[in-house]
């Protein structure tokens, strides 16, 4: 049973109706573009075809009361008294979004719901980023403002930041807001102009789930910032995005060694991720496939994130026939790579990965051969998102 069957057939028991409302928001993969959405740089997601799934019905008073069927618990809170988060729980992220909505004069209603997902949590593919857009659709369905992606992700970004105390940049909550079907995302994380890109033609994106999670990996995340930031003011630049090599290559002997390879991954992945935009516009599979090799070395060696897990699982796509190229895709330290593969032979290239990888590491790998899909929308009943 899909996700959706599963939070309608749940609803219809719990309440005895059908939802009002049913809504989605998608995870996402990262194509190209890593650790550059916080020096106000390019990322190129894409949203998957795995979300969360949001079955509804509005209140007559100001409160929320959900249920989790991959947590099989009940929360409540009112919208008038929104409890601050202690250890971080699901509801936290549905508090947060009220909080932050809230904030910038949106007037919210109740609603009771039923909350179901199939992306991973922890994998890095943005399972937090869905919940939140899930959420404030499910708040715009049964309150009285206009749905426009791009506040709706910058209401969810600053509840991750300022009410979850999660310090992530915008990319997640923009592609799971603004995804397109069968289309890539660039997205210029200071203007959040985004532009789309079709995948090269008979390519598909494989995504490889280590099986292995990030753990608390927040100082590390942290030191690599605040590197980034420092080695910004050095330059006399707002962020890392107003350096181009060329620029670092006269300049980046003034930092100290660990400053240099940071800033040095952080100048180099833009200038990848506006050539994969050059590449996907022609069609150029084998282009594009070299830069996401690029970009997993530059992770590795120079920023540092990968692990020996990620290490092996692109090593492994990247020695098949049908692989374009792989790269770790997240924070790093644990979670997916994501590979470009052939179409017709996408199913037995993550099947051969899976073997090769499970063999060397004892790891059990998940692969998905995904799609590209639709930003936060309502699916039932059916609207314009």
């Amino acid at each position: 049973m899909s996700p959706q069957e599963k939070v309608r057939a749940r609803f219809e028991a719990e309440f005895g109706e059908s939802p009002a409302f049913i809504v989605r928001a998608p995870g996402r993969v990262n194509l190209i573009g890593e650790h550059t959405d916080y020096n106000d740089g390019f990322v190129f997601p894409m949203a998957i075809d795995r979300a969360t799934w949001i079955a509804l019905r509005p209140r007559a008073d100001k409160r929320v009361s959900a249920i989790s069927l991959d947590m099989d618990e009940r929360r409540e809170f009112a919208l008038d008294d929104l409890p601050r988060p202690g250890k971080l729980r699901w509801i936290d992220y549905l508090i947060g979004v009220a909080w932050s909505l809230g904030e910038r004069g949106y007037a919210l209603n109740g609603w009771d719901g039923v909350i179901s997902g199939d992306v991973p949590i922890g994998s890095g593919l943005s399972s937090s980023a869905a919940l939140e857009l899930a959420a404030a659709r499910a708040f715009y369905e049964v309150s009285d403002f206009d749905w426009d992606a791009r506040a709706m992700a910058l209401a969810c970004q600053a509840a991750e930041n300022n009410w979850l105390s999660v310090n992530c940049g915008i990319m997640d909550q923009m592609i799971s807001a603004a995804g397109v079907a069968d289309r890539a995302l660039l997205i210029d994380c200071r203007s959040l102009a985004t532009r789309t890109a079709p995948l090269p033609p008979g390519t598909a994106v494989v995504i490889l789930d280590t099986g292995t999670r990030r753990g608390l990996v927040d100082s590390e995340y942290n030191e690599r910032r605040a590197r980034c930031e420092a080695a910004a003011r050095h330059f006399g630049v707002a962020a890392l995005r107003d350096i181009d090599l060329a620029e670092f290559e006269r300049r980046g002997h003034e930092l100290d060694e660990v400053s240099r390879r940071r800033a040095r991954h952080v100048i180099s992945e833009n200038e990848r991720a506006l050539q994969a935009r050059d590449a996907m516009k022609a069609g150029d599979a084998g282009t594009l496939g070299r830069l996401m090799i690029e970009s997993h070395i530059s992770l590795r060696d120079d920023f540092e994130v990968s692990s020996p897990a990620l290490d092996a699982i692109v090593a492994g796509a990247n020695a098949e026939a049908a692989c374009y190229g792989a790269r770790m895709t997240g924070a790093g330290f644990g979670g997916c790579a994501v590979a470009l593969a052939r179409t017709e032979a996408a199913d037995t290239f993550g099947e051969r990965v899976a073997a090769k990888y499970r063999a060397e590491t004892g790891y059990e790998p998940a692969i998905y051969v995904t799609r590209a899909s639709r930003g936060a929308e309502t699916v039932f009943p059916a609207s314009i998102p």
